[in-house]
C-alpha cells in the first residue's frame, strides 16, 4: 500500500465558508480545480455529550444519535440509521464536489453480514423538499460493509480486505463528465495507508442530486428493532464544492418552534427546543421588539428536561401586532453562541367584523412536509389556528414507535415526531395564536378510553386487551410530557387538579377577537365500554362483536364522557361571557355523533383501510351505521349532557378526529333541535371513513347527495347531516392523498351579521369558494345553535341604545334555558314551557345590571316592556 500525506484534508475545524483556490491540500491526486467553493467542516468537537448533534443535522431517529467525547455516535444498533445536513444540498446540474467523513467501530462489535457504515449521496424523499429527504430520503450509498467490501450504489467492490477495520477514512471525488459524474473512492487506514481507491463508471446526475447523509445500517431480524449499543462513531465530516449554497434558513433548532395564546391580557408562550438540557448554563429568553425597533427582554423561561421546553406566562395587551423572538444562550467550547427563534404576536382582531379560524387534524406523514397547507394557509389569512388532535400518528416518521424502550427513549421517540410536526407547519402559527389539544394518537393510543387517568393493563400487551381496559398505556410522567409540549400555551386550566396518576389536565377557556372558546378533553373522563357493557357485548377495542347485541337497547346505562368536572366547567362556562365574546365555540378531539358506515357484517373499523373507494358520483350500497365507541356517540346520556349543556349557550361545535369532514346539527329529543358541529377533514388521511348510509340513493349525484338529511347513528342519536367529505377517487398521485378525502377547514364568525361560515377544502387545489368539497360552504345564524323551536314567549325587552346586553333566562327552579349576547335595541326571549321566569341583564360597557323577576310566559308575543336603562 502506498503511503500519502492524506489526512490534511481532515480537521479544518468549524468554519463554513470560501474555499481559496488550492487551499486544501489532501490525498487526491488532482489538484481542486475550482477557482473557489463552499466548504462544511463538521464541529461535534465544540458540543458537549449530548441527545442532539447541532442544528445543521436531522437524525433518524432521533434517539439513535448523539455526542460522545467530541464525536457523532450511533448509540443504537438498528436498520438504516442516517443522518442528514440540512443547509447543504446537491442540485441538479454538473457541479462537482469532494466529500470526506472518518469512521471509528467499537472494540467489541458484533454485525450481521449486511451492516453497512459510510456516506448517502443524492437522498431524495417521495416529496421534492429536502425536508421530505431528511426523513424518508433514499440514495447513492458509497461505504464499507462487515465483509469489507465497498459499496458504490448498488455495486459491492472486493476491496482486499477480510473485514471492516476498527478505523478508517472515506473520501469521495465526484467529478463532472458532460452530464453524468465519475465517482473516485479512497478507503484511508488511521495511520495514513491507503487501503482502497476505485472509480466509478458514468453515474448520471441525477442520481446524486439531494441530501448528504451519513449511514449506520445494521439491520436486526425483527423489523423496528434495535439493539441500546453504539454501533459507529463519525468524525471530521467536510464537504467541498463549487457553487453550492449554504442556505441558513434550513437548520432546525436548537429553537424548533412555538405556539402561544393571548387571554386576559395574559400571553403564554410556548417554545420547543432541541434535547440541549445538558449543556450547562443555557438559558432562554423572550423578547419583543419596541417601536423604536430594540428588543426588550420580557422574562426568562425554565427548560423542561423531558419535553425540551420552555414556558412563557406575561402580561400582554394585544392592541397592536408585536414580533417577538426566543433568544437561547449556549455555552460551548468556544464560547456562547446565541440562537434566536422570531415571530409575531398579533394584534386582537376585536375591530374585525369576520374573524377567521383554520381547522387542522389528523396528520400523518404522507404529505409531508406538507408546504401546499402552508401556502393554502397564507393565502386565506386567517387569524387563529386551531390543530384539534392526532398531530402526528406512532408510525409518523418511519422506524415504529418506543412503548417497552427506556423513559429517556420515550421522550425522544415523541419528540422526532412532535418535531416533525412543527416542521411541518411552524409557518401557519409563527405570527398568529394557535390553540393545540393532543388526541389518541398522540399519546399512543389506537382507542384511549381515559377512564379518569388510570393506568391500563399492559399485561398482554399494547393492543387492543390494554386499550380496552381503559386509562393511558404509556407512563404518566410521559403523557404529561406530550400535554405539556403541545398545551402548556393555553391559558390555565379551569380546575387544575391533577386526575389519576398525577396526570394533568388543559381543559379551559380561551376568550380572542370575540370568541369565547371552551376546549374540553373528551378522553380522559370516558368510561371504557368494556367495563360498562355487559359481557354478551362482547366488546374488542371499542367495537361491538357479539351477534346478539342489540347496543341502542342500552342507551341509559351511566358512563362518564366529559366527566363531573368538564360539565361543571361547561356551566360556568355557558354563563360567563367576557366583554367582547360575540360567540361561543367549544374545540374537542371528536364531535358528539358517530357519522360513520361500514358494510353490512364488517364487526371493526379495520376493514376500513382497505375499503373500495369510489368514483365522483357513484353511491356505495350496502352500508349500515357504524356502532364504534371510540367516536363520541357513545357514551349515550354523557353525549346528551354534553350536547344540552352546549347549546344553552347557542354554542358552535368544532372537532377533529373522525377523518371524515363533516358538517351536521345534533338531535337530543328531536330532529334539529340542538347545536351544529363541524368536524375537519384529516389532513392525511390514514383511516378514510365514509359515510354511506342505507337510504333511497336513485337520484344521488355530487351536487344532490343522497345522505345529506335526518339520520340515526347507530347508538341511536339523531343527526341532521348537511354535508360529508367522503372520498372518490381523483386519478392523482400519489394516490393514498388525493383519493382520501384529505384536507382543512376554516370557520369564519361575522360579528355583525352573527352568522357561522364553515369552509372545507381539498388539499393540493386552490382554495376558493367553488373548489370545496360538496355541501360546502355552509353558513348558519348564530342563534340556530339552539335549535329547539321555542313554545311560548316572555314579554319583547327594548333597550337604550348600548354597547351589548348579556341576557340569561332562568326558569322558576333557578336552572339557564340559555345565555347570549346581543347588539339590536330589543330582544324578544322565548321558552319552551309554561311558567314564570327570570331574566337577567348585562349591560358591557358600562357593567350596570338589571333583573325581571316573575315574567310569565305566555304561547303568542306579547306586549313589549320599556326599559330606561342602562341609560346613557
Amino acid at each position: 500500500m502506498q503511503r500519502r500525506d492524506c489526512l490534511k484534508i481532515l480537521g479544518f475545524g468549524s468554519l463554513i465558508g470560501v474555499v481559496q483556490p488550492h487551499s486544501v491540500q489532501g490525498v487526491f491526486l488532482e489538484k481542486w480545480p475550482y477557482p473557489k467553493g463552499m466548504a462544511f467542516q463538521s464541529e461535534w468537537p465544540l458540543w458537549p455529550d449530548m441527545d442532539w448533534v447541532g442544528p445543521e443535522y436531522w437524525a433518524n431517529r432521533l434517539q439513535d444519535w448523539g455526542i460522545r467525547g467530541g464525536r457523532l455516535c450511533c448509540l443504537n444498533s438498528g436498520g438504516n440509521r442516517n443522518l442528514h445536513l440540512l443547509p447543504l444540498q446537491k442540485p441538479l446540474g454538473a457541479i462537482g464536489f469532494r466529500a470526506s467523513v472518518s469512521i471509528d467501530l467499537p472494540k467489541k462489535r458484533t454485525y450481521p453480514k449486511t451492516a453497512f457504515f459510510g456516506m448517502r449521496l443524492g437522498a431524495k424523499g417521495p416529496m421534492n423538499d429536502y425536508r421530505s429527504a431528511a426523513v424518508f430520503g433514499k440514495g447513492f450509498d458509497i461505504g464499507l460493509n462487515t465483509d469489507g467490501e465497498l459499496q458504490l450504489g448498488n455495486t459491492n467492490l472486493k476491496t482486499g480486505l477480510d473485514e471492516m477495520p476498527d478505523s478508517f477514512h472515506l473520501l469521495i471525488q465526484a467529478n463532472q463528465e458532460g452530464s453524468d459524474y465519475s465517482i473516485k473512492v479512497m478507503l484511508i487506514a488511521a495511520g495514513g495507508t491507503i487501503l482502497f481507491e476505485t472509480l466509478s463508471e458514468p453515474i448520471p446526475q441525477k442520481k446524486i442530486h439531494g441530501n448528504f447523509a451519513l449511514v449506520a445500517d445494521v439491520p436486526q431480524k425483527k423489523k423496528n428493532q434495535v439493539q441500546n449499543t453504539p454501533s459507529a462513531y463519525f468524525s471530521e465530516w467536510n464537504i467541498q464544492a463549487e457553487h453550492l449554497e449554504w442556505k441558513a434558513e434550513q437548520v432546525f433548532g436548537p429553537i424548533c418552534f412555538a405556539q402561544y395564546t393571548v387571554h386576559g391580557e395574559k400571553l403564554k408562550l410556548t417554545a420547543q427546543l432541541c434535547p440541549i438540557e445538558r449543556i450547562p448554563g443555557c438559558q432562554t429568553i423572550l423578547q419583543v421588539q419596541e417601536e423604536s425597533g430594540n428588543w426588550r427582554n420580557l422574562i426568562q423561561g425554565d427548560i423542561d428536561s423531558d419535553g425540551r421546553y420552555a414556558v412563557f406566562s406575561y402580561p400582554w395587551d394585544a392592541n397592536r401586532p408585536t414580533p417577538y423572538r426566543i433568544l437561547l444562550h449556549l455555552p460551548l467550547k468556544n464560547g456562547t453562541r446565541d440562537y434566536y427563534y422570531e415571530g409575531t404576536l398579533a394584534q386582537e382582531p376585536l375591530g374585525k367584523t369576520e374573524v377567521k379560524a383554520m381547522v387542522y387534524s389528523c396528520n400523518f406523514h404522507y404529505g409531508f412536509p406538507d408546504q401546499d397547507v402552508v401556502d393554502a394557509a397564507k393565502s386565506l389569512g386567517p387569524d387563529l389556528v386551531l390543530f384539534l388532535g392526532d398531530q402526528f400518528y406512532e408510525g409518523t416518521g418511519g422506524f415504529g414507535h418506543s412503548f417497552k424502550a427506556d423513559y429517556r427513549e420515550q421522550c425522544l421517540d415523541y419528540l422526532r415526531k412532535w418535531y416533525m410536526f412543527g416542521w411541518s407547519y411552524r409557518e401557519i402559527f409563527r405570527h398568529l395564536p394557535c390553540a393545540i389539544i393532543p388526541d389518541d394518537h398522540d399519546v399512543y393510543h389506537g382507542n384511549i378510553w381515559g377512564e379518569g387517568g388510570q393506568a391500563a393493563d399492559v399485561s398482554k400487551g399494547f393492543g387492543a386487551f390494554a386499550q380496552d381496559s381503559g386509562g393511558y398505556k404509556m407512563p404518566a410522567q410521559w403523557v404529561n410530557m406530550v400535554q405539556r409540549t403541545q398545551t402548556s400555551h393555553l391559558p390555565d386550566p379551569f380546575d387544575p387538579r391533577p386526575v389519576k396518576q398525577g396526570i394533568g389536565v388543559y381543559y379551559t377557556q380561551w376568550n380572542y377577537g370575540g370568541i369565547s372558546f371552551a376546549i374540553l378533553e373528551d378522553r380522559k373522563f370516558k368510561s371504557a365500554p368494556k367495563k360498562i357493557l355487559p359481557k354478551e357485548a362482547q366488546v374488542f377495542n371499542g367495537w361491538i362483536l357479539g351477534e346478539e347485541f342489540d347496543i341502542k337497547g342500552h342507551r341509559d346505562l351511566e358512563a362518564d364522557l366529559l366527566g363531573k368536572r368538564q360539565l361543571n366547567f361547561l356551566e360556568t362556562w355557558t354563563k360567563e361571557w367576557a366583554n367582547d365574546s360575540w360567540f361561543k365555540v367549544v374545540l374537542s378531539q371528536t364531535n358528539f355523533a358517530t357519522v360513520a358506515t361500514l358494510p353490512v357484517g364488517a364487526k371493526t373499523g379495520a376493514v376500513i383501510p382497505k375499503l373500495v373507494i369510489p368514483e365522483k358520483g357513484e353511491y356505495i350500497k350496502g352500508d349500515t351505521y357504524t356502532v364504534d365507541m371510540d367516536s363520541n356517540g357513545w357514551p349515550v346520556m354523557g353525549r346528551n349532557r354534553a350536547v344540552e349543556a352546549i347549546r344553552k349557550c347557542f354554542a358552535f361545535h368544532i372537532a377533529g378526529d373522525q377523518h371524515l369532514g363533516s358538517f351536521v346539527q345534533y338531535g337530543l329529543n328531536t330532529y334539529r333541535d340542538s347545536g351544529y358541529a363541524f368536524a375537519g377533514p384529516a389532513l392525511n388521511n390514514i383511516w378514510p371513513r365514509r359515510f354511506w348510509p342505507p337510504v333511497d340513493s336513485e337520484h344521488h349525484n355530487m351536487e344532490r347527495p343522497a345522505y345529506v338529511g335526518n339520520h340515526e347513528d347507530g347508538f341511536g342519536n339523531k343527526m341532521t347531516v348537511l354535508a360529508v367529505a367522503n372520498p372518490h377517487r381523483e386519478h392523482e398521485e400519489p394516490a393514498i392523498l388525493h383519493d382520501r378525502a384529505v384536507g382543512y377547514g376554516m370557520v369564519t364568525f361575522n360579528k355583525k351579521d352573527k352568522t357561522i361560515t364553515t369552509n372545507c377544502w381539498p388539499r393540493f387545489i386552490a382554495p376558493n369558494k367553488g373548489n370545496q368539497y360538496p355541501g360546502w360552504p355552509l353558513t348558519i345564524q348564530r342563534e340556530d345553535n339552539y335549535g329547539r323551536k321555542p313554545k311560548h314567549f316572555l314579554p319583547r325587552i327594548r333597550f337604550r341604545p348600548h354597547g351589548g346586553i348579556l341576557i340569561h333566562v332562568y326558569d322558576n327552579e333557578d336552572k339557564l334555558v340559555y345565555a347570549l349576547r346581543v347588539s339590536e335595541r330589543e330582544f324578544l326571549p322565548w321558552v319552551f314551557t309554561k311558567g314564570r321566569y327570570q331574566v337577567d341583564l348585562l349591560e358591557s360597557l358600562t357593567g350596570k345590571t338589571r333583573t325581571l323577576k316573575g315574567l310569565r310566559a305566555a304561547r303568542h308575543t306579547q306586549r313589549k316592556m320599556e326599559l330606561d336603562w342602562p341609560g346613557t
